[in-house]
C-alpha cells in the first residue's frame, strides 16, 4: 500500500450549535460541562494510510492492529541452562549431555534423545524432544553429564509460543495514542506500518494591546506574551500539529482576520484573551458578530470565562487572558476535547487521593484547581492562588482538584491528586 495521506470524505463536521447552553442554564458544575463537550464533538480528521513505524509516535490509531504472528513465535527457554524432557521427580540425577547447543541465534535442530539433556541459552528455542529448563546454578556437570540435586516441574523456565500473543490475536484497539512501548509491540510481530488519523491542526492565538511577544520593545504598561509559548509547547507535546496564528491588537477588523486564516487553516483554534464582555473584549464580540458563542459559566476557579464558538464551521475555545487560567481551562476542557476530535479516546485524567500537606477552608459553589506537587508522599499547593502568578506553573507538577462542595482541608486530609503527566504532559 501507498504511505501518502488520504483524507477521507466521510469526515463529518462540527453542528455550529454543537456548543449551545439549554435555555436557563447559568453556571455549569465541571463534571456536567465535560459530558456535555464529550457528548458533542467526534473526530474531525481523515486517515493517513501504512505510517512507518519510524513516524508513528504521539500518532492516534484509525484501525485496530491484528497480530500476523504469535510472540513469540516459538517456545523458549527463560534463563540459561539445561534442557531436557521433565518432569524430573527422582534425585540425584545424572543426564548425559548431547554436543552442542541452543542459542537465541543458533537454534538446535537435532531431535535430543530421551533421557539426555543439551545446553541452552536465555531466549534459545527449545529443541525437539525437551520442555523443561533447569538454571545453571542449580545443577552441575561433571564428565559429560548433568548433575540434578531437586525435582522440577515439567515446562519449569520456558517459555510457550504465542503465550504474549496469538497470531490474530487484537494488539491495539482503534482511538490509541501511539507510545513507545506499544510501538515495540507493533514491531515484536512484525508491524511494519498502520493507519493513523492525520493530525489535528490546531492554532493558537494571542490577542490584547497591554500583550507583545517576547523579544517585542515593551513599555512598562505591557506585559510578554506567556500564553502562546505556552499553549504551542503544550500542543506539540500532545502530537497535534500547531498552526500560530501569532499575536493581534485589540482591534475587531484584526481579530476577525486572524480568526478567518484560523478556519482555513486549522481543525481547532485555541485563543487566549479578549472573551469576556468588556469594551475591549474583540474575540468575543467577533464571535457573536460572524460565528456561534456560547460563553460557558462554569463554576471553576480559575477558569472563567470560557469561550465555546463555532466560526466558519471551525471549532474556537476562547481560554481566559491569565496564564493560570489559561492552563487549567486548556488541561481540564482542551485536552479531552482535542484528544476526541483527533480520534483518541475522550478521557478523565487519572487522578489520585495523596494526603494534604497545607490547610484551606473551601468555599461552596465552585470546583477549585490549585497548582501543586507531591513531596514526601504529602502533596502541597503553591502559596497563592492568584491566576497571574505563573511562578507557580513552573513550580507545579500537577492540580488538586476540589469539587464544589464545602471543605475544611487540614494537614493528613486525602484530596485529589492529578499530575500533568495524566494528560499526557
Amino acid at each position: 500500500m501507498s504511505s501518502s495521506a488520504n483524507q477521507e470524505s466521510t469526515v463529518k463536521p462540527l453542528r455550529n450549535d454543537c456548543f449551545a447552553l439549554p435555555p436557563g442554564v447559568n453556571w455549569t458544575p465541571v463534571d456536567e460541562a465535560l459530558e456535555r463537550l464529550r457528548s458533542r464533538l467526534h473526530p474531525v480528521v481523515g486517515v493517513e494510510h501504512c505510517v512507518p513505524l519510524s513516524q508513528l509516535n504521539g500518532r492516534i490509531l484509525a484501525t485496530d492492529v491484528f497480530a500476523p504472528r504469535a510472540h513469540p513465535p516459538s517456545n523458549n527457554s527463560a534463563v540459561d541452562g539445561y534442557a531436557f524432557a521433565g518432569p524430573l521427580t527422582e534425585v540425584p540425577c545424572a543426564l548425559p549431555l548431547v554436543d552442542g547447543r541452543s542459542a537465541a541465534g543458533e537454534p538446535y535442530r537435532e531431535q535430543v534423545p530421551e533421557g539426555h539433556a543439551i545446553r541452552i541459552l536465555t531466549g534459545a528455542v527449545m529443541p525437539a524432544g525437551t520442555d523443561t529448563v533447569v538454571l545453571e546454578e542449580d545443577c552441575e556437570v561433571i564428565n559429560g553429564q548433568l548433575h540434578l540435586n531437586g525435582t522440577l516441574k515439567a515446562g519449569a523456565n520456558r517459555r510457550l509460543a504465542g503465550e504474549d500473543i496469538q497470531v490474530q490475536d487484537r494488539i491495539l484497539n482503534a482511538g490509541t495514542r501511539l507510545t513507545p512501548t506499544q510501538i515495540s509491540v507493533l514491531a515484536s510481530v512484525g508491524v511494519e506500518s498502520v493507519d493513523v488519523y492525520q493530525r489535528l491542526r490546531v492554532g493558537v492565538l494571542s490577542t490584547g494591546d497591554e500583550v507583545k511577544p517576547v523579544g517585542a520593545p515593551i513599555t512598562d504598561w505591557q506585559i510578554y506574551d506567556a500564553n502562546r509559548p505556552m499553549l504551542s509547547s503544550m500542543i506539540t507535546q500532545l502530537g497535534y500539529e500547531l498552526i500560530d496564528l501569532g499575536h493581534v491588537l485589540d482591534r475587531p477588523e484584526a481579530v476577525k482576520e486572524a480568526l478567518e486564516r484560523g478556519a482555513e487553516q486549522c481543525d481547532l483554534i485555541l485563543t487566549s484573551g479578549g472573551v469576556s464582555a468588556g469594551d475591549e473584549d474583540h474575540v468575543s464580540k467577533t464571535l457573536k458578530a460572524h460565528g456561534e458563542i456560547s460563553n460557558w459559566r462554569i463554576a471553576i476557579k480559575p477558569g472563567r470565562p470560557l469561550a465555546l464558538a463555532m466560526f466558519k464551521g471551525t471549532p474556537v475555545v476562547g481560554l481566559p487572558g491569565n496564564p493560570v487560567a489559561a492552563w487549567v481551562c486548556a488541561l481540564r476542557f482542551g485536552a479531552p476535547a482535542m484528544a476526541l476530535m483527533a480520534g483518541a479516546e475522550w478521557f478523565e485524567p487519572q487522578s489520585y487521593l495523596v494526603p494534604a500537606n497545607f490547610s484551606k477552608n473551601k468555599k461552596p459553589g465552585r470546583s477549585e484547581m490549585l497548582r501543586a506537587r507531591v513531596r514526601d508522599g504529602k502533596v502541597e499547593v503553591f502559596g497563592s492562588e492568584g491566576s497571574g502568578r505563573v511562578t507557580g506553573l513552573a513550580w507545579s507538577e500537577g492540580m488538586v482538584e476540589l469539587d464544589e462542595s464545602a471543605r475544611q482541608i487540614e494537614p493528613g486530609t486525602p484530596v485529589k491528586f492529578i499530575p500533568y503527566g495524566s494528560f499526557g504532559l
